[in-house]
């Protein structure tokens, strides 16, 4: 419920503060006065857009406060919670304009964007109008209010569920035949690709180690022959023979000459003795040289043709050699999947049938449920036209098959036909102005049963209409209020007698600026309102009483 509106420098009006009360509050006043400014910045701070040049000529600034009741339950406080902002019973939004065009907004002090104002005027604040294009006119949104309606939130979120789950299931078939297509294309390429790399069967590391054997082979037949050299120059017939000669030699000589000689040969055959022991250990690590030296002259053919084979490969595919085993099982991969993709595809299959039938179950349910539902409602609207003076008018909800999506498969929209034997049409095609307020009229106070925390604008809902119909139309709008709170801005007596509460719009010229504001009426200041109402800016005797008859009825 909208508690209070302050208003500060904002069109016409320089400072109103409004304090609004459950029940039916109507609004009145001469044309001009100024009654669509209150909209104007109620719509300002909800966010709606709307006109630009806001603020009063001369101020520096325009705001518009507004504060509502949140009962428990109310859809405004989901919003809150998303947004990370704290409510208990109370809303407060505040928004401001510069006369340059720069807003900004607060909820709850803090700072906001337009887009969660509108949102969380959903829950607040419905206005309607004769020309209303927000709400009942719109065949767009005649699905949402039916289903409204009818109570189908579980059912809709089933569908929802069920439609998100189809939707993941097709997309995930397409991806799949998408995929199962690209490999089809290069299937040639990939069996030949997978057979050349299976046949060489590559290993990591492979390339250096054959690298290496191709230089060693490459560099044996060049060395062998010095090694060969060396290991004679070291054998018996080279310098180990000279050696065992010397020491055979030396060894003789200081047997037959001891005492001439008094040692001095030891040292040297000791020496020899260690020579010729170093000798042999050289000989046999040059003769095992040797040995590694002798191979067999086709290796360095394979090892060469393999190193070729390898390397060509990964220039084929434009990897480095090390990954060519990698890249054999990416491709086994591919050509796995595209073996398996008919398994693959016939599982994605039957997952999108049985997605698709649960939706079309889910949808079925709540067809059903909106074809009763528009049968209750159809006839709720019979009950309510009559006493609008509109008995002989048929109103008829149309359900339709439509594309299956998240909200089912069902086109719904609301149709009317002023007189018996007419062509039935939509709403703003076939009834007049005043039978258009009427059966709007008539739809809210029908679907709006059980609405809690909401606030109901008609914005001049009973044009076109007057006697005992403006006196139905005042008294269906009495008993929506019932429900939730209803500000009315009307120019028919009949409606304004019937509110509970009764502000009257005033446009004042103070020095030479011409200023708008709005005054709450005391009983007698009714009468004389309505009495304007009735007989124009001449309020005789006779209006007063006819005025006095209205608010008593």
């Amino acid at each position: 419920m909208l508690r209070s509106l302050m208003i500060r420098d904002m069109l016409l009006i320089d400072r109103l503060d409004l304090t609004f009360q459950p029940g039916l509050n109507v609004l009145t006043g001469e044309t001009g006065a100024g009654k669509s400014i209150l909209l104007d910045c109620l719509g300002f701070v909800l966010g709606w857009r709307g006109r630009a040049d806001l603020v009063r000529q001369g101020a520096s600034l325009g705001e518009v406060v507004a504060e509502f009741d949140l009962p428990p339950g109310h859809p405004a406080h989901e919003v809150l919670a998303e947004a990370g902002i704290a409510a208990e019973d109370g809303l407060i939004l505040r928004r401001t304009v510069t006369p340059e065009g720069r807003r900004q907004a607060w909820v709850n002090d803090r700072r906001a964007g337009a887009e969660l104002l509108r949102s969380l005027s959903d829950g607040l604040v419905e206005l309607h109008g004769q020309h209303d294009d927000r709400g009942l006119l719109d065949p767009r949104g005649h699905r949402q209010l039916l289903d409204q309606f009818a109570g189908s939130a579980d059912l809709l979120a089933r569908v929802r569920a069920a439609w998100s789950t189809l939707s993941q299931a097709r997309k995930a078939r397409a991806e799949a035949e998408s995929r199962v297509a690209a490999l089809r294309a290069e299937e040639e390429f990939l069996r030949h690709a997978v057979a050349e790399l299976d046949k060489l069967n590559p290993e990591p590391g492979e390339d250096a180690l054959l690298d290496i054997r191709r230089r060693t082979l490459q560099a044996a037949a060049k060395v062998r022959e010095d090694v060969a050299r060396a290991v004679q120059a070291l054998s018996i017939q080279g310098a180990e023979g000279a050696v065992r000669d010397a020491q055979r030699w030396l060894e003789g000589a200081a047997e037959r000459a001891a005492e001439a000689l008094e040692g001095r040969l030891d040292a040297p055959l000791d020496s020899l003795s260690r020579a010729t022991i170093e000798l042999a250990e050289a000989q046999a690590g040059v003769e095992r040289a040797l040995e590694a030296l002798d191979m067999d002259p086709a290796e360095l053919e394979r090892v060469e043709e393999r190193l070729f084979a390898i390397r060509a490969l990964a220039r084929k595919h434009s990897v480095a050699a090390d990954d060519l085993g990698d890249l054999a099982n990416l491709l086994r991969g591919r050509l796995a999947a595209l073996d398996g993709s008919a398994r693959d595809m016939a599982a994605l299959e039957a997952a999108e049938a049985q997605a698709g039938a649960a939706h079309r179950d889910a949808c079925k349910a709540l067809s059903d449920l909106r074809i009763g539902a528009a049968t209750r409602l159809d006839a709720a609207m019979a009950g309510e036209l009559a006493p609008l003076k509109m008995e002989r008018a048929v109103f008829r909800t149309v359900i339709t098959p439509d594309t299956p999506g998240a909200e089912g498969a069902d086109a719904v929209a609301f149709t009317v036909a002023t007189n018996p034997g007419a062509p039935s049409g939509p709403l703003n095609r076939i009834a007049s102005g005043g039978e258009l307020s009427r059966f709007l009229l008539a739809l809210k106070v029908c679907l709006t049963q059980g609405a809690t925390g909401l606030t109901l604008i008609f914005d001049e809902i009973d044009r076109g209409v007057g006697g005992a119909t403006a006196d139905a139309v005042g008294r269906r709008l009495r008993r929506l209020a019932d429900e939730a709170q209803v500000l009315v801005v009307t120019h028919s007596p009949q409606v304004a007698a019937l509110g509970a509460h009764h502000w009257r719009v005033e446009k004042r010229v103070q020095g030479e600026m011409t200023l708008s504001t709005v005054v709450a009426l005391s009983v007698l200041e009714r009468v004389d309102e309505v009495a304007r109402m009735i007989s124009g800016d001449h309020i005789s005797d006779a209006a007063r009483e006819a005025a006095r008859a209205l608010l008593q009825a």
